[in-house]
């Protein structure tokens, strides 16, 4: 039977592959007054959230099955695994950090997309970092770089990319950890086109994967993957030079809307980064206006035993990517807004403890997410919540809530990062140990040598 080979695609797209990697290869860096000094803190401040996360989730189930299954192969001591004593070859240690920086899913996010970009950028660039002996300035630099190649591209293809099932941080991430890493190690533009083309063959990551712990794996995977790519480009492997542009290519193929001057407009003036977020509740960022709405209802005095009924208003993406009304753990809870509600009601807050497995399977918890209805409501716009507190004596109380805190509008302030990261880090490091970490993190763009901030990461041997 004769197949019909024509394919319906741009064959007139721009050179984006080779664009993207000369931005990366020749753009000035910091201190050339590449970019601003807010762009820079704000790269300061995405390190260290990356890094809460990691540290904070080194002792996770998930995160031990993973080293154990990464001990099997006998890597070699080359890089740190954050939060642990354990050291194995940088690629693994990639991967190893990238899965712990999502597995509470209180990462970063950039809100355009959806994509959680420190973990596959940071997670690559810090294995690689420490191997090469790396200062701190080249890694905060490569950082940056990383995140708006990976950005853009997301950029460029959301949502459709994302709307077929794609998970975007581990499909982008792959590009922008190989971006991120060409810059660390030099590459020039020719490798740097062949660092992005290698990682084009690598997408990572179905949505199908979330509430399981595979999906923290994709941004993991994506560092590796990326890591590998600037490797072998440095080698001498080859790639196409239009891997992403080309009708059969990495953006063509897994996307019907491709807008390239989400690419190359202001590339260079405009970074990525100063557009990221971070996240004050550990679960899926579009259940954090329902979240805030419910602490807020707590703050105003409304108790779970006097509830009757939480009434939610929300678009449909809220329901669709977060619609489990009975998880079964902390990992699928993440994933519920029935769950967001509750903790918010009950704790006034939803940081990892909050999404504990035992927390999840209290009868109480049980009892209050089956209490939330949620209704769809596409004239409410995906970054807001409309909920409404039915109480038993018959008062209803209200709460809009149109841009939830750490969103762009309501940002965390450094201090709030600040107490974000201790809570993260502090049992597994120690309270002191956190403080002297966190000091290494603002000033690591001053560091001659990341080896400090990695020292500070992981747990003294006695």
């Amino acid at each position: 039977m004769a197949r019909n080979t024509q394919v319906s695609a741009d064959q007139n797209a721009p050179p984006v592959t080779q664009m993207l990697a000369r931005f990366v290869a020749t753009h000035p860096g910091y201190l050339e007054r590449g970019w601003s000094d807010a762009v820079d803190h704000e790269a300061h401040r995405t390190l260290l959230n990356w890094l809460g996360c990691a540290v904070g989730a080194a002792q996770h189930e998930a995160a031990r099955a993973a080293l154990a299954a990464v001990k099997l192969l006998q890597p070699a001591s080359q890089a740190s695994v954050l939060g642990r004593t354990d050291k194995v070859d940088m690629a693994s240690a990639a991967l190893l950090n990238g899965i712990s920086s999502h597995t509470f899913d209180f990462d970063d996010t950039h809100l355009k997309t959806i994509i959680h970009p420190a973990g596959p950028v940071a997670s690559a660039l810090l294995a690689l970092a420490e191997r090469t002996q790396a200062s701190g300035r080249d890694l905060i630099d490569a950082l940056v770089l990383g995140i708006d190649v990976s950005c853009r591209v997301g950029n460029a293809i959301y949502p459709d990319h994302y709307d077929r099932g794609w998970h975007i941080t581990g499909s982008t991430g792959t590009l922008g950890a190989a971006a991120g890493c060409a810059r660390l190690i030099k590459l020039d533009t020719q490798k740097a086109t062949m660092a992005l083309g290698i990682a084009a063959s690598q997408p990572v990551g179905m949505r199908e994967q979330f509430g399981s712990m595979t999906k923290p794996f994709h941004p993991g995977a994506a560092a590796r993957a990326g890591l590998m790519s600037a490797l072998l480009a440095q080698q001498g492997f080859t790639a196409s030079a239009r891997a992403l542009e080309a009708a059969r290519g990495f953006m063509q193929t897994v996307s019907t809307k491709n807008d390239w001057n989400e690419i190359s407009s202001e590339l260079g003036q405009r970074f990525e980064i100063s557009f990221n977020s971070y996240k004050p509740f550990a679960c899926g960022i579009v259940i954090h206006p329902a979240i805030d709405a419910c602490c807020q209802l707590r703050d105003q005095g409304v108790a779970p035993d006097q509830v009757e009924r939480i009434e939610l208003r929300a678009h449909s993406l809220v329901l669709e990517l977060t619609g489990k009304k009975e998880p079964q753990d902390g990992l699928q809870a993440k994933f519920s807004v029935y769950h967001g509600c509750a903790a918010g009601l009950t704790f006034g807050r939803a940081a990892e403890a909050e999404f504990s497995d035992e927390i999840v399977r209290r009868s109480d918890m049980q009892a209050l997410r089956r209490k939330v209805f949620a209704t769809v409501d596409d004239s409410i716009d995906e970054a807001s919540a409309d909920v409404t507190a039915v109480l038993r004596d018959g008062r209803h109380v209200h709460v809009f809530v149109e841009h939830a805190i750490g969103s762009l509008q309501r940002p965390m302030s450094d201090e709030q990062l600040e107490a974000k990261f201790h809570g993260l880090t502090d049992q597994a490091l120690g309270r002191e140990p956190t403080q002297r970490l966190l000091k290494a993190c603002w000033r690591v763009g001053h560091s001659p040598d990341v080896r400090e901030l990695v020292d500070l990461a992981c747990p003294s041997v006695d």
